[in-house]
């Protein structure tokens, strides 16, 4: 579809001639996130900075049926972000400020497109802790998150973006503006639409206030860096630690090319991997009491020495332990500067990791392809980057989706399901029906008509 010159002058009469684009570069540039090699140019992209500007551009897309599709920083893995049917491309970047950080109730008020991790030290500078970090959040949008339910490294402790959110300001695709629920820590009043929205991928509203829960801040942890001469034994570990009673604040696995195509990549990190080794841990508890944490620290040990390690690398030092982090944070660039990749976000309960692992480089072998596995262990969460290396065009194409639906159905068969943190999307949209029966598809489907009867907002995601 083309939008023709009447609508392009309402919405610059909504928003200002200066933030409505439709040359070229400009959409191009908002056409494409972090998933693979995919570009989807919305036919004009604005920059709206109010909940009415959007209610007001919202209106005249119900009108017209015209896609809208919002977009944050564009750091997402699944194609949420895409314009796949072109339209409106909604930036959300204006929606940059803190309102309130709320030191007696520990609450945070934000609009969707502050940074993660500004908004982080915003609230630590008030000792107080939001603890949902995920990879990206140098530069993904808080509202992103709250689109994708994001999580992190430290999920496993303190919960995913959904444990926090308590409120949000939605303008719905019809341009009513709503509140979904209210600033407390408790709600039993009515149907929680708060949860609803979160993990909804910008389909069925648009979020422009934030209201999230925040934790006093914690003064010390402990990091330990664990090498396995066995992949497999670095999974069972991951239980094991949990079954002993400890709860870690991070519990992250790589096996051993997602490292060393990671030290190839980053400059000044001194990390030596042995030649047998398969796979690391990095583990941290966290807490007010160094002696407890030590304590903890000895107990991990005492697990982890059931299996085949090497020498434990413990970082005594805060520019030790900025390291190692940057080595975990950096491994999804590494792999995407080292090959072309898809990358899935296998996610199912701790205890089956070994049988998940095995079982996609079983796959990987059938199907004829590379993994790259990593991810957040201690919660079951394993993403697999598929590598096409010397793959040719036509296998890349047809033989790789058969394996990915194999890896899937594995993934559900062992209780688990297709995405942890990353969302569905546009690329996994197709391997719903792997998780969900037919019944169970039709009432999301019938639960998107209730709130975009037009179907107008993010079309062609989540549902196949």
């Amino acid at each position: 579809m083309q939008l023709n010159s009447e609508i392009i002058f309402k919405l610059e009469n909504i928003v200002g001639q200066s933030f409505v684009f439709t040359d070229e570069e400009t959409r191009n540039h908002y056409g494409h996130d972090e998933t693979e090699d995919y570009v989807f140019p919305p036919h004009v992209v604005i920059k709206p900075s109010s909940a009415l500007e959007i209610s007001e551009i919202l209106k005249i897309a119900n009108q017209y049926k015209i896609p809208v599709v919002p977009i944050g920083a564009r750091t997402g893995l699944s194609g949420g972000a895409l314009s796949v049917q072109g339209g409106i491309g909604l930036s959300m970047e204006r929606f940059n400020k803190i309102l309130t950080i709320d030191e007696q109730n520990l609450q945070v008020i934000t609009e969707p497109g502050v940074i993660t991790q500004v908004l982080r030290e915003a609230v630590a500078e008030k000792g107080l802790f939001y603890p949902v970090d995920p990879s990206s959040m140098g530069s993904c949008f808080i509202g992103g998150n709250v689109a994708e339910n994001s999580g992190g490294a430290r999920a496993v402790k303190y919960g995913v973006t959904k444990d926090y959110v308590l409120n949000l300001e939605v303008v719905l695709p019809t341009g009513e503006i709503i509140w979904t629920g209210a600033n407390t820590l408790k709600n039993s009043t009515g149907y929680n639409l708060t949860q609803l929205m979160v993990g909804s991928e910008g389909t069925l509203g648009i979020v422009t206030k934030i209201v999230l829960k925040l934790l006093p801040k914690n003064t010390h942890n402990v990091l330990m860096l664990v090498p396995f001469y066995k992949a497999n034994e670095a999974c069972e570990a991951v239980s094991a630690i949990f079954r002993a009673g400890i709860v870690p604040s991070a519990l992250e696995f790589m096996e051993r090319d997602a490292i060393d195509w990671t030290l190839q990549f980053v400059e000044g990190l001194n990390v030596q991997v042995k030649e047998d080794i398969q796979a690391h841990l990095l583990i941290e508890v966290d807490g007010n009491y160094p002696e407890i944490l030590m304590s903890e620290a000895e107990k991990i040990m005492t697990v982890v020495e059931q299996f085949q390690i090497d020498d434990i690398l413990f970082a005594d030092t805060e520019d030790e332990k900025k390291a190692l982090w940057k080595m975990r944070r950096s491994v999804a660039e590494a792999v995407k500067a080292n090959s072309v990749y898809k990358e899935e976000d296998t996610v199912v309960p701790r205890y089956e990791l070994p049988k998940l692992l095995e079982g996609i480089k079983s796959i990987g072998k059938k199907y004829g392809f590379q993994s790259v596995c990593y991810g957040h262990a201690g919660d079951g969460n394993l993403h697999v980057n598929i590598i096409k290396g010397n793959l040719s065009d036509e296998n890349w194409k047809t033989e790789v989706p058969k394996g990915i639906r194999e890896i899937f159905e594995l993934t559900v068969s062992l209780n688990g399901t297709l995405s942890g943190e990353h969302g569905i999307g546009f690329v996994q949209k197709d391997f719903m029906d792997i998780a969900f029966s037919k019944p169970h598809l039709e009432l999301m489907e019938r639960l998107k008509y209730v709130f975009d009867p037009n179907g107008i907002l993010n079309p062609g995601k989540i549902l196949p």
